[in-house]
């Protein structure tokens, strides 16, 4: 089943490349995520272990919430700083497949 989510504090392709590699290593399928929407958009394929429970806790686990989620201005700035991470790693990551 295909599934679209809107997600927060995605900004490039560094970002972009984190969520694919991490969502593809839970086990979900034809990971895409779109740059020129805003806000962000991912589409994933669920698979039997790959729900929405797991997407979601993922995406946050990364920084990058979904739009729907109900966050506090804490945890929206706590999860925006791990955001950053993610993005360098992603950038970085990438920059070594090249």
């Amino acid at each position: 089943m295909i599934k679209t989510f809107e997600v927060a504090n995605v900004k490039c392709g560094g970002c972009a490349n984190t969520v694919t590699k991490e969502l593809e290593k839970k086990g979900f399928k034809d990971v895409s995520v779109d740059l020129d929407k805003e806000p962000r958009v991912v589409n994933v394929t669920f698979t039997d272990d790959a729900n929405e429970e797991v997407f979601r806790s993922t995406m946050r686990h990364l920084g990058y919430p979904c739009t729907d989620e109900n966050i506090g201005t804490f945890t929206s700035g706590t999860l925006k700083a791990k955001s950053f991470v993610s993005c360098a790693v992603g950038k970085m990551s990438s920059s070594k497949e090249s």
